[in-house]
């Protein structure tokens, strides 16, 4: 027996209007399908690039916060709290990061990520109590939220602007007004999804353009990379041993030898082992630069009075 909703919203959102270019979907063969499904995904990257600006002044807004040892948090609801979470676990093994460096807030907990949790996202009040519990002055906090309006979202960012966090929001709904407590404005405009109100279509994909780019910025900024290479990784296994070998030659252009030497010098610690090769002293003075530069390979290149390649 269907059950009638307590309370009904309307939302005013494109995401949730009737894309006209797909209304004759289903009378179309596979292909056709997706080729149209295709051709609407074709529209998120410049709907991206057009709010660049924005996320660059979040990806600053994380920056200074992991600096002044603060953290990150990601708060989300439904396909945007998954994908948050998704960013966030992906960070540890990738940039050797913290754990508690970036952490996701998802609406529901943690069963909300295998199925949908009633009435979760629409809780204001559990979203601020989330930040009440989790949220110390200097830390930044990124919402999404396809519509804009997720009470859930929007609670938590209005409570960690009173914590004397600085916040921001990704939205799909350029439309909507600036939420209280925000920073930054994140609105992309992917238009009407390719199945109306379908929101883990377009605007889950916009987001988790947005997610990789701001996360993957900000570790560019903290010196968690040399050029385009991953050098703040762990070799735990014969697969990254490889790996970090693979990338300290790429960085070098020394033989396997010098690099596999290098290595055991450095203990396994790529950066040292990079700064101990490319800016010729030994293995302790390679570690005190980075240490005092915040383990930021080119600083610490340049305060040995190197140019790196």
């Amino acid at each position: 027996m269907m059950t009638v909703p307590r309370q009904v919203v309307h939302v005013d959102s494109p995401t949730e209007q009737r894309n006209p270019r797909t209304t004759d979907i289903d009378l179309m063969s596979t292909v056709g399908i997706l080729g149209m499904i295709n051709a609407e995904d074709r529209r998120v990257p410049d709907a991206v690039n057009a709010v660049l600006p924005r996320i660059a002044g979040a990806v600053d807004y994380a920056v200074e916060a992991l600096r002044g040892g603060g953290r990150v948090h990601y708060v989300g609801a439904g396909t945007s709290g998954r994908l948050a979470t998704l960013d966030a676990a992906e960070l540890v093994p990738t940039y050797n990061v913290p754990p508690d460096w970036f952490v996701a807030h998802h609406a529901g907990g943690a069963r909300a990520l295998r199925q949908a949790v009633e009435n979760a996202e629409d809780d204001a009040k559990a979203g601020a109590a989330e930040m009440r519990e989790h949220i110390q002055p200097g830390d930044f906090v990124l919402g999404l939220t396809a519509s804009g309006r997720t009470p859930f979202v929007l609670g938590a960012l209005e409570a960690a602007s009173r914590l004397g966090a600085r916040t921001g929001l990704v939205s799909g709904n350029p439309g909507a007004v600036k939420p209280a407590g925000v920073d930054v404005l994140i609105a992309v405009d992917t238009g009407p999804e390719a199945i109306a109100g379908s929101t883990r279509m377009k605007a889950g994909t916009a987001q988790k353009i947005i997610l990789t780019a701001f996360s993957t910025a900000t570790m560019i900024r903290l010196g968690r990379t040399y050029s385009n290479l991953m050098v703040s990784m762990r070799a735990t296994n014969a697969k990254l041993r490889g790996r970090t070998l693979r990338i300290l030659r790429e960085a070098t252009g020394m033989s396997p030898q010098d690099c596999s030497d290098a290595l055991e010098a450095a203990d396994g610690d790529l950066k040292v082992a990079l700064v101990h090769l490319l800016g010729g002293v030994g293995v302790e003075q390679a570690k005190d630069a980075l240490s005092v530069t915040d383990g930021h390979v080119r600083n610490a290149l340049d305060s040995l009075h190197v140019r790196a390649g």
